[in-house]
């Protein structure tokens, strides 16, 4: 859909993107990615912000909704956009799938807002029933989306994360990990939501995830992007340790190196908007795994753009990122 940037694999396509906002001003040599740093999705964004569904439909033009993740994503995390949303559910007959959808995201975005990402024993009863109230909304518009728009992925991906937090159970779970990937046997997004769910915190055990990972990503393409769920896969399991340093070891370290070169650093690797988020995962498994030579690659292409994914599993994320920077 965007076309392929080319460039020796590794190397940030951003001096031949026509549609590539300007780097900000660095502070600590870092800057958080707007707007998946594209002049075309800032221009979505805007149109959101001020409830203009005329101009938000008109700034989708040149995404498709239904399989475009990061996009969706954009328009999921905005606060407001449950205010006009459901208006256009009503009065746009014939966008009503696109704006389902966007309702579904959102409304899962704002419910997690609710429940705020305390321990589920810390989290309180009030807190527990606006989560819910949230998520239900979120499933009638998302199963409604999909009925309508049978080809597209990202209501199921979708499904996915409102039927965790709903706890809808590993049955029900796993129809809508089919349902996606029968979409898109490749979706890294759906792959990546799965590796989550696989992490003992939400019933999976220990090991599954990266052995899911690991099969799925060794019947992708060259130069694919999902040789991330082998970088999320590695920092769930730091992340379900106790040990920080459990990822540093030659084994870890060597699975990084050759999932990084088959994927974001290779020559066939697709830039998108967005893409400073694959490259964000890879950064900070292969910092946590004490990697020097890829880590280095890796950084450099960034440029200091940071993306609070995966991050946030930091105390002080963006001081992480800056800090490990400047070690690579």
């Amino acid at each position: 859909m965007f076309g392929k940037l080319f460039g020796r694999g590794g190397e940030s396509p951003a001096g031949a993107d026509p549609y590539a906002l300007p780097v900000p001003r660095k502070k600590n040599g870092m800057y958080t990615l707007r707007a998946l740093g594209d002049t075309r999705v800032l221009a979505l964004v805007e149109a959101a912000d001020a409830g203009e569904w005329e101009a938000v439909k008109a700034a989708l033009a040149p995404f498709d909704i239904g399989r475009d993740h990061r996009v969706l994503g954009e328009l999921a995390e905005l606060d407001g956009v449950e205010e006009w949303i459901g208006r256009a559910v009503e009065e746009d007959k014939e966008h009503r799938a696109e704006a389902l959808l966007i309702s579904g995201a959102r409304h899962i975005r704002w419910g997690w807002d609710a429940r705020t990402s305390a321990r589920a024993v810390d989290v309180t009863q009030e807190q527990w029933r606006i989560f819910g109230e949230r998520l239900r909304t979120a499933e009638e518009h998302l199963l409604e989306a999909a009925e309508l728009r049978p080809e597209w992925v990202t209501p199921w991906r979708q499904l996915l994360t409102s039927g965790r937090g709903m706890s809808l159970g590993r049955a029900v779970n796993e129809t809508r990990l089919d349902a996606a990937l029968r979409r898109d046997p490749l979706d890294l997004s759906s792959h990546l939501e799965w590796v989550s769910q696989l992490q003992p915190r939400w019933g999976g055990e220990q090991g599954q995830a990266l052995a899911f990972a690991r099969e799925a990503f060794a019947g992708a393409p060259e130069g694919h992007r999902l040789g991330c769920v082998i970088a999320m896969a590695h920092i769930e399991d730091w992340v379900e340790s106790d040990d920080g340093d459990c990822l540093e070891t030659p084994e870890i370290q060597a699975e990084l190196r050759e999932a990084a070169d088959r994927s974001i650093l290779h020559p066939a690797y697709t830039w998108r908007p967005g893409w400073q988020h694959d490259f964000n995962m890879f950064a900070m498994a292969l910092s946590l795994a004490g990697e020097r030579h890829t880590v280095r690659r890796v950084f450099l292409t960034l440029d200091g753009a940071y993306t609070t994914w995966p991050w946030t599993y930091f105390a002080e994320p963006e001081k992480q990122f800056a800090r490990r920077q400047r070690r690579a």
